[in-house]
């Protein structure tokens, strides 16, 4: 430690010599933690142990209980792709994608950003759906007055309701066609696997309109600060340096984001 003066010096020392009793106490306290009898360690810092065990089957309800373990797994995995399928989301995230590339702001706002209001976003707008379901299939299945299929009944129909109103009919009778089922006199009729593609369809409709009528004010920009460029004889200025901050500077002069959830969250009242 030549070339450093004698206060830095004491310190150094002490830093290492602290760390240095860090380093002892976490060690000693994983050696004297010994296993025991039972197979559990023992001491200051107990290791957890995690096992999964296979038996044989002693009956046919035992299989029954694991193949229905195995379905509610599978289907918990599904659950985010279902939910977010049957609400608000898609619309919303892929209005928020066509606002981010038509700006040109590349990763501003983060897909991170996007998702999350998104995500408020959709439980904004179906937070009356979620009340009725917990009013008339959580609330009184889990105080025991109703059953399981007349909850699950209670539960979809706010959702149905929710996806014929954002339906196009001209979607279901698509749908309805492809599954060469009757003609349907009334919703009820109509089951669940024929309307959420029906729904999906009409989302990513309604979606792709509002982006179109997005872009057309950005796109207006490009082609005026092209033009003037090369009536200046400025060819080797790219246009995106010009016109990505009128861009953002209309956007955020006609308030955009405002505009933008209003009329998504209007949409769908």
């Amino acid at each position: 430690m030549t070339g450093i003066s004698p206060k830095l010096r004491k310190r150094l020392v002490r830093i290492e010599i602290i760390v240095f009793i860090l380093m002892f106490t976490v060690l000693s306290g994983y050696v004297s933690a010994e296993p025991g009898t039972d197979g559990v360690v023992s001491g200051n810092l107990p290791l957890p142990k995690v096992s999964f065990g296979v038996e044989a089957a002693k009956g046919p309800q035992d299989i029954a209980v694991s193949l229905q373990v195995l379905l509610l797994l599978t289907v918990l995995s599904l659950a985010p792709a279902l939910l977010i399928m049957v609400t608000s989301f898609t619309r919303i995230i892929i209005v928020l994608a066509f606002i981010r590339n038509a700006l040109g702001t590349q990763q501003i706002p983060p897909t991170q950003v996007l998702i999350g209001l998104a995500l408020f976003l959709t439980l904004f707008v179906m937070m009356p759906v979620f009340g009725q379901i917990n009013d008339h299939a959580i609330k009184p299945y889990t105080a025991k007055q109703i059953s399981y299929d007349q909850a699950y009944d209670n539960a979809s129909q706010p959702i149905r309701q929710f996806m014929f109103k954002q339906t196009r009919e001209k979607d279901l009778s698509l749908f309805v066609h492809l599954a060469k089922i009757k003609r349907p006199r009334t919703q009820s009729d109509i089951p669940t696997y024929v309307l959420i593609p029906s729904f999906i369809i009409s989302e990513l409709r309604a979606a792709f309109i509002i982006g179109f009528l997005i872009f057309i004010p950005f796109l207006i920009i490009d082609m005026v600060v092209a033009s003037v460029l090369m009536s200046m004889g400025m060819l080797m200025v790219p246009p995106v340096m010009i016109s990505l901050p009128l861009k953002i500077l209309l956007f955020v002069l006609v308030d955009g984001w405002h505009l933008i959830t209003r009329a998504l969250v209007m949409g769908f009242n």
